[in-house]
């Protein structure tokens, strides 16, 4: 039986490492805008996420957002949007991505408490679809359809 690994690449997908925190979360390096930053990989969350303290690093562009965003416990928080963004995970691409902005630190904090780093955003459910993403949960591998 051929391997799912052997599979996916065969239909062009590209594979990506995950790392499994400390917290049970899986965590992926990729670029934003050219820059390297750590993201949970999160198939709950609707919109891909960057801290407010990660703007400059990322050269993001920012614009107001009446959207209120909520998760893992916290609810209401304000946010902002930036467009036009390239996001890049090992040779796959993607160009004019929307991230969502807001605070981390309870995301973060969390994390550190329990002896994982934190991270510069979360990749969330917004770029698994256009991706076709596959994740390989016993080999801690991320498919991507390039």
């Amino acid at each position: 039986m051929q391997s799912l690994k052997k599979f996916l690449l065969a239909k062009g997908y590209i594979k990506t490492p995950l790392t499994l925190t400390k917290t049970n979360h899986f965590e992926v390096v990729a670029k934003i805008n050219g820059i390297t930053g750590r993201f949970i990989l999160d198939t709950g969350a609707s919109n891909t996420c960057i801290g407010f303290d990660c703007i400059e690093h990322f050269n993001l562009e920012t614009e107001a957002s009446e959207v209120k965003a909520a998760g893992a416990g916290a609810t209401n928080m304000l946010t902002q949007v930036s467009k036009k963004n390239t996001l890049e995970m090992e040779s796959w691409k993607l160009k004019k991505l929307k991230i969502v902005l807001f605070d981390l630190t309870h995301v973060n904090s969390a994390l550190t408490i329990h002896d994982a780093l934190p991270v510069h955003g979360i990749i969330g459910a917004d770029v698994l679809k256009k991706a076709k993403a596959v994740i390989d949960y016993n080999k801690k591998t991320l498919f991507l359809k390039s």
